[in-house]
């Protein structure tokens, strides 16, 4: 547990507050390009401000300071008609990566993109999408680094047919086996997990001992300060942020990144819009209708009975936490160590930030266009070899792809 004091440190998000001066030093997801199409000016709300995504004079993009009424909801779009920009208001530079618009909101000059996969691959191979949640940013990405948490939270009581589930997360055969990975998750719950610092964050390894001498290895990553970055099949990753709106309210932004074949974006984007609402793009299941829970679905095919989308499971884990989880109340545990990591990252960039240095990952003299990967996939090895093992798996996979995914 931590105090009251500290849980507002690494939560609040707006101008002049600690962790907010942290992800300020970052580009942010700011809108998916697609929102662009429905006008030229796109209301954004980030990090507590209202803004609007628009071209300067110059034609360029750019932020700029919106002006709206105290009343106005997190989320809310207005009208174009509407929009209002404040002159004297701060506005921010914008760039284009593979379907989002990512904004620089902090001081000097913007820092490079690393070279992640989810960035250097052709558009055709990406997919970008977000969604709404009603909760504060650090819960929600803190249940994309607890490994342990999938084969509870996304229990599946019957396994589906593998070839039937392109563009949906968990729903693919473990590695090179035939064995879903439903089934592993579900039968093997309680793995260990390894934690090691790494120049973009941590990279946290989840060991599941089976039962022949071989280990399931699931590699995911925390890319600093609010992404993570994982597997969601053998050919896909998935990389997501997790941004604030304000202190009580984020988006999750994903990059879905093929390695092999190019993303059927019209099919994946329908999966999602079946759970999700326009213009805002937040959940059609939510807590005015208890996340759609069906008893009799509990009991016989998922642990949490709310459908067959894993990110309705998280959504209600997070936003049941309340707005801002009462972290002086929790108790960590084993399985918890990337969360206990993240959490001290954390605590030292508001330090060194606190104290006029740049000392935060991928800024402390690490070149990011140096920075690629990072390695995320999911191999079963022989037990005694399967840090190797894991390697050799995502090099093959990379060595196949028409895009240069060389680590």
């Amino acid at each position: 547990m931590i105090s009251q004091e500290l849980n507002d440190r690494i939560t609040r998000v707006g101008q002049n507050t600690p962790a907010g001066a942290v992800l300020r030093r970052y580009w942010q997801p700011a809108a998916l390009a697609e929102e662009l199409s429905h006008g030229d000016h796109v209301p954004v709300n980030l990090l507590g401000e209202r803004l609007t995504l628009m071209r300067n004079d110059a034609g360029d993009l750019v932020l700029a300071t919106r002006i709206a009424s105290k009343a106005e909801p997190p989320a809310h779009y207005p009208d174009a008609k509407d929009i209002k920009i404040d002159p004297n208001g701060p506005v921010y530079p914008v760039e284009k990566r593979n379907g989002l618009f990512f904004a620089y909101m902090g001081p000097g000059t913007p820092p490079e993109f690393p070279n992640f996969d989810c960035f250097r691959a052709p558009e055709s191979h990406v997919f970008a999408f977000k969604g709404l949640w009603e909760c504060n940013w650090l819960q929600a990405l803190e249940i994309g680094i607890d490994p342990a948490h999938a084969s509870f939270l996304h229990r599946f009581l019957e396994d589906e047919d593998t070839s039937e589930g392109y563009g949906k997360q968990f729903r693919d055969k473990a590695a090179d086996t035939d064995i879903p990975m439903t089934q592993i998750l579900r039968e093997y719950p309680r793995p260990d997990i390894e934690v090691e610092e790494a120049d973009y964050g941590l990279k946290i390894t989840a060991l599941r001992t089976l039962n022949n001498g071989q280990t399931h290895v699931r590699v995911t990553n925390q890319i600093f300060p609010e992404a993570i970055c994982i597997p969601m099949s053998r050919e896909m990753t998935i990389t997501q942020w997790h941004v604030p709106i304000d202190d009580h309210t984020c988006y999750w932004y994903t990059m879905f990144t093929s390695f092999q074949n190019p993303v059927n974006k019209d099919l994946m984007r329908e999966q999602r819009l079946k759970e999700h609402r326009l213009p805002d793009y937040a959940p059609l299941k939510n807590r005015t209708n208890d996340y759609h829970y069906n008893p009799a679905e509990q009991a016989t095919m998922t642990y949490t009975g709310m459908g067959l989308d894993i990110n309705v499971h998280d959504q209600w884990a997070v936003e049941g936490m309340g707005r801002i989880q009462d972290r002086t109340q929790e108790h960590l545990g084993r399985s918890d160590a990337a969360i206990i990591r993240y959490r001290r990252m954390l605590r030292a960039a508001i330090a060194a930030v606190e104290n006029g240095t740049d000392e935060l990952p991928m800024r402390n003299g690490t070149t990011p266009l140096d920075i690629m990967g990072p390695l995320s996939n999911d191999a079963i090895a022989n037990s005694a070899d399967w840090r190797n093992a894991s390697r050799q798996a995502d090099m093959a996979r990379r060595s196949e792809c028409p895009w240069d995914a060389t680590v």
